[in-house]
């Protein structure tokens, strides 16, 4: 079922083209890296990426598959915080409809790269911050919250559950 929330938060996304993918390493440390994301399935609730099958992300994700994955926009003011479960797919025509020349840059052997490994994230719940205010306004609304004690309105601010 898609919410006014669902669709607010698979549009800012849909607008952030990069996020920093975070995955519980081995020795138990969070890591995060930049990753492009290739494709969302809104219906699905899933997040698709390309990786090298041989990185660190896809042994993180083999060994324990929570992942976050967080997304900004500083020019609008907007941020995503995605959290899910990662898993590597092995679908020749999922990876055949996301390739792309810009992969090819990445996996030189193709398509058919043993190397590549297609993951997808499903989503299991999400946060999103849009502040829609100009500088002027979140000056204004600060300020007259820590005058009045209140917390400052100055933007949307959602909790997403998906599963």
């Amino acid at each position: 079922m898609q919410t006014d929330t669902t669709a607010k938060l698979w549009d800012l996304i849909r607008d952030i083209k990069y996020g920093m993918f975070t995955a519980r390493h081995g020795n138990g440390h969070l890591h995060s890296r930049p990753m492009t994301t290739l494709d969302r399935d809104e219906q699905g609730g899933i997040l698709w990426f390309f990786m090298s099958r041989s990185s660190e992300p896809v042994m993180d994700i083999e060994n324990m598959s929570e992942v976050n994955l967080s997304y900004s926009d500083a020019g609008r003011d907007a941020y995503v915080s995605v959290s899910g479960t990662a898993h590597v797919v092995n679908d020749m025509g999922q990876k055949k409809r996301l390739w792309s020349p810009m992969v090819q840059a990445w996996f030189p052997g193709g398509i058919d790269d043993p190397d590549l490994a297609l993951v997808a994230v499903t989503i299991d719940h999400a946060e999103y911050w849009d502040v829609k205010t100009n500088k002027a306004t979140k000056i204004y609304e600060m300020a007259k919250a820590a005058m009045t004690g209140t917390t400052p309105s100055i933007g949307e601010h959602a909790q997403v559950r998906m599963r």
